[in-house]
């Protein structure tokens, strides 16, 4: 939906993405990206797109006879969009690597077959921040379609609900252990990101509090440090006649790039005619 679109363009912009510096696009209007990912595809194996784990997930959650080829072929969408503009480095979550790895092997295979002398695409690296896995308040995958993810949009309150409903576990006393209590630690981290303290602090001070005392150390701290953000937003959102020139400008610029890139794969290729 438009208002879905121009939603994630202010929620960019409030978090500080300058669209001077950086190329805001909508990757359905670029029509060339589509046209890329052909391609990319041959250069790929069904069986290598099926151990990606977000194709996996989707089996696993919708049956992989009701899966659309769309949706299969997502991986390869991704390394187009980060190919089209010869991305070196992009930032992901560590749940993202898989993609990162294939969109290598895209680039690899491709500069071995059409452009051995001179690779053409780079084999860009992924860049992990401090957090590389957040989950979501379910203690799943964060997505937005599962409804276990924190919107910008969201106002104090709705946060608060989430969190309250977020799942722990039955013991009583706070620790930080990624590996043996995944939600907890998930809500320790949370906190600990918005405080600009270490999570195994958090956990010393809720200590034998619990889950409760945890949320709600959570639910203040996260309110605290989204509110001039939301704020941000909110000013953004009022103006959607900014919000759809800025999409505007990148999408053009987005085109630019994209079609430059797709007329060099098909003279690479021996396709222009």
């Amino acid at each position: 939906m438009p208002a879905d679109v121009l939603g994630i363009v202010a929620d960019y912009l409030a978090v500080g993405v300058d669209p001077g510096r950086a190329t805001i696009f909508a990757h359905s209007q670029v029509e060339q990206l589509n046209q890329l990912m052909l391609p990319f595809l041959s250069l790929v194996s069904v069986a290598e797109v099926a151990r990606n784990p977000t194709v996996k997930d989707e089996f696993a959650s919708i049956g992989r006879e009701a899966m659309s080829a769309l949706m299969f072929s997502y991986p390869v969408h991704q390394a187009a969009d980060i190919l089209f503009c010869h991305a070196n480095l992009v930032p992901v979550g560590a749940d993202q690597l898989p993609h990162i790895e294939l969109t290598r092997t895209i680039a690899r295979r491709f500069n071995d077959r059409y452009s051995p002398e001179r690779p053409y695409f780079p084999e860009p690296e992924g860049l992990l921040s401090q957090a590389p896995l957040i989950l979501g308040t379910d203690g799943a995958k964060m997505s937005k379609s599962r409804g276990n993810a924190i919107a910008l949009a969201a106002s104090e309150d709705e946060t608060a609900g989430l969190i309250r409903r977020a799942k722990t576990d039955p013991e009583g006393q706070i620790t930080y252990e990624p590996d043996r209590r995944p939600e907890v630690a998930n809500l320790v981290l949370l906190a600990a990101l918005c405080l600009q303290r270490s999570p195994e602090d958090i956990a010393a001070e809720v200590g034998s509090g619990g889950a409760a005392s945890l949320k709600r150390l959570l639910t203040d701290a996260l309110n605290e440090r989204l509110r001039p953000l939301r704020q941000r937003r909110r000013e953004f959102a009022d103006d959607p006649a900014y919000l759809r020139g800025v999409l505007a400008a990148g999408t053009n610029r987005a085109r630019e790039i994209a079609a430059a890139t797709l007329g060099d794969v098909r003279e690479l290729m021996h396709n222009a005619y």
